[in-house]
C-alpha cells in the first residue's frame, strides 16, 4: 500500500488510534489477528475490515509476515472475514485496493471473487492503486 510515514512507535500508536480503533468505536468492526493452530496460535498477520473517508465500500485487508506468503492463511481468513462481513455487519459490498505490481494480492482477491472496478489515488501520496469489490 505503500509508505504511511510510520517510523516509530509513537507514529504507530497514533495511527492504531485514529484509524483501527476509531473504526471498532464506530462501526463495531476492524482487523483481527491471524494465528497458526499448528504453531501454538503464532501470530502472522492481520485480515479484517476498515471503512475509509476515501472509498465508497468497506475496505478488506491482509497483510502476513512474508515466511507465510502463498500458503492459503490469506484465502483462508479473507474468507472468514468476507463472511462475517455479510452476517454480522449486514455490509453488501467489499472492496480492497493494491498496488498495481503486488500480484500475490491481486491474485488473492480475484480468487476471493473480487474484481477490478477501476484506478483510485485515496491517499496522498498520489500513487495509483487498483480498486477490487464484490458484492456480498
Amino acid at each position: 500500500m505503500g509508505d504511511r510515514n510510520i517510523k516509530n512507535v509513537e507514529a504507530a500508536a497514533e495511527s492504531i488510534k485514529s484509524k483501527q480503533l476509531k473504526c471498532y468505536e464506530q462501526n463495531g468492526y476492524g482487523y483481527y489477528k491471524m494465528q497458526v493452530k499448528a504453531e501454538n496460535l503464532k501470530t502472522i498477520g492481520t485480515c479484517g475490515l476498515l471503512k475509509r473517508d476515501n472509498l465508497e465500500h468497506i475496505d478488506i485487508e491482509f497483510s502476513m509476515l512474508p515466511e507465510y506468503h502463498g500458503k492459503g492463511y490469506g484465502y483462508e481468513a479473507a474468507s472468514e472475514i468476507m463472511k462475517l462481513a455479510k452476517s454480522e455487519f449486514g455490509i453488501k459490498t467489499i472492496c480492497a485496493i493494491t498496488l498495481p505490481i503486488n500480484k500475490p494480492s491481486i491474485y488473492l482477491l480475484e480468487k476471493l471473487g473480487l474484481s477490478y472496478q477501476k484506478t483510485v489515488k485515496p491517499f496522498d501520496d498520489d500513487k495509483e492503486l487498483l480498486l477490487f469489490a464484490k458484492d456480498l
